[in-house]
């Protein structure tokens, strides 16, 4: 199968978790594009999502789903996302398409986190994708300073600023041996909105997908 059709049938895997009533979460990247289209088809069984990005919502609203702010709801049931790395401890790296904010808060709101990836992403450990750092532009010299302290080399991400006007470190030559503990450390840097590691909340369901079929990691 190729990439796109393992993309594919997570997507639709995802689908079984998705309740008959209620809103849910959507990520942003390019399986979660492949859960939105096949959401689209069953989209009178839920009353709206929250996008995870501006993209997100536009592609929502032109399968004819309602898309709703976050604010207007107490708890989202299940929120579906793709990952840029994820283990088998369901610890993941997002922000490749630079929504990691809005992710991260979604998946804050919601009681389970579906992840829904091709087996390429299955890694060992994290780090050999560039970690993103979303950073408030006046403090992008500093982090960037307290970034390489900790073992990283931070390359401003051109050309990007994020639905919330920040920017993107992608930090590379990390080894994360402990991604609950990086993902803190990072976070109390000043100026750092957050980053790409999803390790203090990880995902409840890893769906990926394979030659010999869709698994499931829990």
């Amino acid at each position: 199968m190729t990439q796109d059709e393992l993309k594919q049938a997570v997507a639709r895997a995802a689908l079984d978790y998705v309740p008959s009533a209620g809103v849910i979460g959507v990520g942003t990247g390019s399986t979660a594009n492949y859960f939105i289209d096949e959401l689209g088809k069953i989209k009178h069984r839920i009353d709206g999502a929250v996008a995870s990005s501006e993209a997100t919502a536009a592609r929502l609203r032109g399968h004819g789903v309602e898309v709703v702010d976050l604010n207007n709801v107490n708890e989202l049931a299940v929120y579906v996302d793709g990952a840029d790395e994820i283990t088998e401890h369901l610890h993941m790296i997002k922000g490749g398409g630079g929504a990691l904010t809005r992710e991260k808060i979604v998946a804050a709101c919601s009681r389970q986190f579906i992840c829904v990836a091709d087996d390429s992403k299955l890694v060992g450990m994290l780090g050999r994708f560039p970690l993103p750092v979303e950073v408030i532009p006046m403090a992008r010299s500093y982090a960037a300073r307290e970034l390489v302290k900790l073992g990283g080399q931070p390359v401003l991400r051109q050309g990007v600023t994020t639905d919330n006007g920040n920017i993107i470190l992608d930090v590379h030559q990390l080894h994360i041996l402990n991604p609950v503990e990086l993902e803190e450390k990072i976070n109390q840097i000043t100026g750092v909105v957050t980053n790409g590691l999803f390790a203090a909340r990880p995902a409840d369901v890893l769906l990926l997908g394979a030659d010999q079929g869709v698994k499931t990691f829990t």
